[in-house]
């Protein structure tokens, strides 16, 4: 429910109050310019990074993997392309966020890290990684006997 009323009325508020910010810092026609720019520009940068998840995803495909990674890069290219065709700044900055490759990737680990933490299936896979890790690292160390003997390579020569 708080969620929904952050999404629903405090984020329009803030989109609202932002946009009244910089009509005054740069002029109501600027503003207005900029809000149709970053929208046009933003969906010429969803469509470039959408066809380049694209081409990710078939090549997992043909290469036989999973595409779990391409998936969730398609739909966070998505997301943010409908932020920054939304009018407002706050939303842009979200979109860029989703949409550019390095900032895509950041956002991409904390979502998987926060939907694992929020599911049963996902809090025993972290806590099942983490004991086969602390195992590692607490494992003796290995202490091999094994003896060797030399080979030649030259096959004119017998024994």
């Amino acid at each position: 429910m708080l969620l929904l009323v952050l999404l629903f009325i405090v984020v329009p508020i803030a989109e609202i109050y932002v946009i009244i910010q910089v009509g005054q810092a740069i002029g109501p026609w600027w503003t207005i310019a900029l809000l149709i720019a970053d929208s046009i520009l933003g969906s010429m940068l969803m469509r470039s990074q959408g066809r380049a998840a694209w081409r990710r995803f078939n090549a997992a495909l043909s290469e036989g993997r999973a595409p779990a990674r391409e998936v969730l890069d398609g739909a966070l290219v998505i997301f943010g392309g409908a932020f920054l065709i939304t009018p407002g700044f706050i939303s842009d900055v979200v979109g860029l966020i989703f949409l550019l490759p390095p900032t895509r990737a950041l956002a991409r680990r904390f979502i998987v890290r926060s939907v694992l933490r929020r599911t049963p299936a996902g809090r025993a896979a972290m806590f099942a990684t983490r004991r086969a890790e602390d195992a590692v690292w607490r494992r003796p160390p290995a202490d091999v006997d094994s003896t060797a003997h030399e080979v030649d390579s030259d096959p004119r020569r017998l024994p």
